[in-house]
C-alpha cells in the first residue's frame, strides 16, 4: 500500500500504465482512450430530454447518439479519473494547496473569482477545441500518437505550438 502513498510516481510507469490501458481499451472495447466525446453524449442527452427532435435531426448529436446511452465505459473512465484523483490526493497525504497558485497571482492577480473564472473559460476553451479537432489531448495524444495517426501528431504539434507562447504571453510579469 506504500506505493499508493507516494506523492509523485514515475512518469515513465505511469505512461507505461496509460499504454496498457490503452490497448485494454482497444482489445477489449474496439475504441479509442479518449474523453471529450462523454461531454457531447451528456449535453446531447440533456437537451434530448427538452428538445428530443433537434437533437435527433442535429447531424453532429446524431453521430454520436447513436442510440447507445450516454453513460457508457468512457463516462465510467471520466468519473473514474476524477476519483482516482480524489483517492490519490488522499492517500499520498498532500496538503490542499492554495487555489490561486504563486505564478498565477504574480501575473495576473490574487483573486480566487478571477482564478476560477480563467480556470473555467480555459477548460471550456480545451474542450471546444477538442471536440472541433475531432478528439480531446488523450484522444490525440495517447490513443492517436499510439496509432501514428498523422492528424494526432499535428494536433499535438498545434498544441505546443499554441500552449507555449500563450504561457509566455500570461505569464510575462512573473519575477524569477
Amino acid at each position: 500500500m506504500n506505493f499508493f502513498k507516494r506523492e509523485k510516481w514515475s512518469p515513465y510507469l505511469v505512461g507505461a500504465l496509460i499504454g496498457i490501458l490503452s490497448w485494454v481499451t482497444f482489445a477489449g472495447m474496439n475504441k479509442a482512450l479518449g474523453t471529450s466525446t462523454t461531454f457531447v453524449r451528456a449535453a446531447g442527452s440533456a437537451q434530448a430530454l427538452v428538445a428530443p427532435e433537434h437533437v435527433k435531426n442535429t447531424e453532429y448529436y446524431a453521430k454520436y447518439l447513436d442510440g447507445s446511452p450516454a453513460f457508457d465505459w468512457q463516462f465510467a473512465l471520466v468519473l473514474a479519473m476524477i476519483l482516482g484523483a480524489f483517492a490519490a490526493s488522499k492517500l499520498s497525504g498532500q496538503k490542499p494547496q492554495d487555489p490561486v497558485p504563486s505564478i498565477w497571482a504574480q501575473s495576473l492577480g490574487s483573486s480566487r473569482p478571477k482564478r476560477f473564472v480563467g480556470a473555467f473559460l480555459g477548460g471550456v476553451l480545451v474542450l471546444f477545441g477538442a471536440r472541433l479537432a475531432g478528439g480531446c489531448t488523450s484522444g490525440h495524444g495517447i490513443s492517436g500518437g499510439l496509432q501514428l495517426a498523422v492528424s494526432s501528431w499535428v494536433f499535438l504539434g498545434a498544441l505546443f505550438a499554441a500552449g507555449i507562447p500563450t504561457a509566455l504571453m500570461l505569464y510575462k510579469n512573473r519575477k524569477a
